[in-house]
């Protein structure tokens, strides 16, 4: 597994993350044993970066991750970041330096710490964003040893500019795949230039640039695919990165044309992330310990042909921005 930087904080992690969102629950059932295994192989196959936040399964995601660090104590340069912001005691309009901060000591308990690795804001409103204060409440809680670095995690190109208008932002989390290329102009090299850490999330756009799923897929009733597909629950941009899922289809279909020989269409999507030099790491989410190797295998892929990634940047804005909905 190749490493990266991840901007300010210094942290050597693996290109490819965990992103553990699945954990939580909210992309169907899965039981601890499995969970554990996932952490497990991760292990295995050398990812050392892992995200989460308190809102994955009301702190499950967490408190799995913690019980998985107990067990494997020997298991060294872990780096875990979390977020805050999203609970209903901070969220839309709660934000105080007081309640932030207890929402970040409820982190820490739920992953056993005594300080967080980095915290993300999560999504939060873009006014408080633009106020800046809570910005100077991380420097402090920074400062008193409760975080080692902060971050943000983002919806849009907008709120992500804002952000680096903090000097001490460490990391940015975006949405970031083949069907959301917008970020390439201008946020990226702004991202390299302030030393910030790009960490991508959704490079399978949940699952539609895997180029397993069939028109009409159906899935649980927890999973956000189901219950959030039209932005019912939060930001449509968070699931399928805003597109139809049917037109999704339909456009990976499309994408197919483009496949090099040997590389699966979840290769391709991952091994595009991997050649922005502005990414630090992509965390692809999985719900079967067995995914897992998949999407490692993007790491060791050689770099795409130049000519296939202006294709690439072709068929976005030809044939797929206009289809995705909410803000980039």
């Amino acid at each position: 597994m190749n490493l990266r930087t991840l901007g300010k904080t210094g942290f050597k992690v693996s290109e490819i993350g965990l992103g553990c969102w699945q954990l939580g629950g909210d992309f169907g059932p899965v039981s601890d044993d499995q969970a554990q295994q996932i952490l497990s192989q991760a292990h295995e196959n050398q990812i050392n970066f892992w995200d989460t936040a308190d809102v994955y399964g009301a702190g499950r995601s967490e408190q799995i991750i913690a019980k998985w660090r107990k067990q494997h104590s020997d298991a060294k340069n872990l780096v875990v970041a979390t977020k805050v912001g999203r609970t209903g005691e901070l969220f839309p309009d709660k934000y105080t330096k007081e309640s932030v901060k207890s929402a970040i000591q409820t982190n820490a308990k739920s992953l056993d710490v005594d300080c967080i690795d980095l915290i993300q804001l999560h999504c939060i409103p873009p006014e408080v964003l633009k106020d800046g204060e809570i910005f100077t409440w991380l420097q402090d809680f920074k400062k008193q040893g409760l975080i080692k670095h902060y971050g943000a995690s983002v919806e849009t190109i907008e709120e992500g500019l804002l952000c680096m208008q903090d000097p001490e932002l460490a990391s940015l989390q975006i949405i970031f795949n083949i069907f959301r290329q917008d970020a390439i102009s201008e946020l990226l090299p702004k991202a390299a230039e302030n030393n910030v850490g790009v960490i991508v999330r959704l490079p399978l756009a949940s699952g539609l640039l895997s180029g397993k799923y069939k028109v009409d897929q159906k899935f649980d009733d927890t999973d956000h695919r189901n219950y959030n597909k039209d932005g019912a629950a939060f930001s449509v941009g968070e699931t399928f990165s805003g597109i139809p899922m049917n037109k999704g289809i339909e456009l990976v279909k499309e994408l197919e044309g483009f496949l090099p020989k040997n590389i699966t269409m979840a290769q391709l999507a991952l091994r595009w992330i991997l050649d922005q030099p502005a990414i630090s790491s992509v965390i692809a989410g999985v719900s079967k310990p067995t995914q897992i190797a998949l999407n490692t295998s993007a790491s060791n892929l050689a770099p795409l042909p130049t000519e296939l990634h202006e294709q690439l940047k072709t068929f976005y804005f030809e044939a797929v921005k206009q289809n995705v909905r909410g803000n980039i």
